[in-house]
């Protein structure tokens, strides 16, 4: 039994966690994936299973917005310099680009003021357009919810499609994410993780960010519901494009070859050797990138050593000042220990 396996295990009946699913690969030496523990849907509790749909949040950024972002880039619809306002003219800044949108330099502020769940009538994109901006862009990181909203609004303009609906046909039915979507059926409720308890009610079935709530549940910085196995499979795709023959490779490179205080486009890179993202492995090798999300769930993948690890947790179920944030650079740090006992030796599992 691995280490990290016996630690989430730990972290469920310690009450740190509800439950959820990890999945480790290695190239095509190892796979690890396993479900852990339940939650409750107000009336009983239910076990998670490796099927489980986990609401993903801010992985929607990395796993719908950039792909599909590149994905026009690659059909020579649109380049990541281009301004913003050059597709959304109503945007008052001509020298913000898709590229500082992408990569959280625009200079726009982090979120909107926030309004709860049964705010009515509220226009999520007006507000992001009136905000004001907060530094030059370029100079500095400010991880912004606003401007990955706007990105997702230059697909949809772009596309000639809403958002969901293009990265549905250009992304995940080729790459074959099954059971990934915005605003999942209601016959999959079931198999849905409730996450946040609101109001005396779980919210079960519906996105938990409220701004993608009041966008209709599409949005470019969260929305997308999945499992374990959709991201593992995203994963793969990052570490071998070549194989699924969907984006030009080097695109794919360009997105985390040359980070700006650990960010690249769309993900975040580890570059810094003094400072280590929060939720990476402080063993992981220089270059290693990936991104979280606000409900519990997490992606990283260490393109050296060819390991993508998989981490979907409803954490948010136990509210919203839940450990998640601090526990996931110890389970990457057991993870790489029991697998890459030598500091950057890869070993067969």
């Amino acid at each position: 039994m691995y280490r990290f396996d016996v630690l989430v295990d730990e972290w469920v009946r310690e009450h740190k966690i509800p439950g959820g699913v990890l999945s480790v690969t290695v190239a095509n030496r190892f796979q690890f994936q396993k479900a852990y523990g339940s939650y409750s849907d107000g009336i009983r509790d239910n076990p998670i299973g490796l099927d489980t749909l986990f609401d993903l949040a801010s992985l929607t950024k990395v796993v719908s917005t950039l792909p599909a972002m590149l994905t026009l880039v690659a059909q020579g619809k649109l380049k990541l310099d281009d301004p913003v306002n050059q597709f959304i003219a109503e945007f008052a800044y001509p020298d913000i680009t898709i590229k500082h949108l992408l990569m959280h330099t625009s200079g726009l502020r982090a979120d909107l003021p926030y309004k709860n769940r049964a705010a009515q009538g509220r226009d999520v994109l007006s507000e992001v357009l009136q905000q004001e901006s907060v530094a030059p862009p370029g100079t500095e990181v400010t991880y912004s919810d606003l401007g990955m909203i706007l990105a997702g609004e230059i697909i949809a303009r772009v596309s000639g499609e809403p958002l969901d609906r293009f990265v549905q046909r250009s992304i995940f039915e080729p790459l074959g994410m099954d059971s990934v979507s915005f605003n999942p059926d209601a016959s999959l409720k079931p198999r849905i993780a409730a996450t946040e308890l609101v109001d005396g009610v779980y919210v079960h079935g519906e996105v938990h960010d409220e701004k993608c709530l009041h966008l209709g549940g599409v949005s470019g910085s969260a929305g997308l519901f999945g499992t374990a196995e959709d991201l593992t499979r995203y994963a793969q795709f990052w570490l071998h494009p070549e194989k699924a023959a969907l984006l030009p490779p080097e695109l794919l490179r360009e997105c985390v070859q040359d980070p700006f205080q650990n960010r690249g486009i769309g993900w975040e890179v580890w570059q810094d050797p003094d400072k280590i993202p929060a939720s990476c492995g402080a063993t992981w090798t220089k270059g290693s990138f990936g991104h979280t999300g606000f409900t519990g769930t997490s992606l990283w993948i260490d393109p050296v050593r060819e390991l993508a690890v998989v981490f979907l947790t409803n954490a948010v179920h136990f509210g919203r000042n839940n450990p998640v944030r601090h526990l996931r650079r110890t389970l990457h740090d057991e993870i790489a220990a029991a697998l890459f006992p030598s500091p950057g030796e890869a070993q067969s599992p």
